[in-house]
This record gives structure tokens, sequence and C-alpha cells, in this order.
């Protein structure tokens, strides 16, 4: 096996397919933490629209 084959993502996912478990994506709404998967389709869609920043440190 290269090392391109191991590192490649598709691969990964197919060799450890027995260990994978659900992932719950949270976010914070009116300043409280919900599940994704339990918003309705109109909110779905406006999480997917939003756009995500990485906040940069202060210090120089």
């Amino acid at each position: 096996m290269t090392m391109q084959n191991i590192l490649d993502p598709r691969i990964l996912l197919e060799k450890h397919q027995e260990k994978r478990t659900k992932c719950l994506v949270y976010t914070r709404v009116m300043g409280y933490h919900r599940p994704v998967e339990s918003f309705n389709i109109g909110k779905k869609g406006e999480h997917k629209q939003r756009q995500h920043f990485c906040e940069q440190s202060g210090h120089r």
C-alpha cells in the first residue's frame, strides 16, 4: 500500500467502517446550544448558509 493510499480518506473510511458512529452537531441559538438535527427544514437551510469564521488572537 502506498503512502497516498494510506492517507486517502475514502480508503480510511472503508477500512474502519465498523468503528464509525453518529456525530451530533450542535450550534448556539438564542444563547443556548441545540443539535442541528432537531431543526426544521427552514432552520437547517439557514444553518447551511451560515458563514463560519475563525477569531484571530489579539496578540502580535
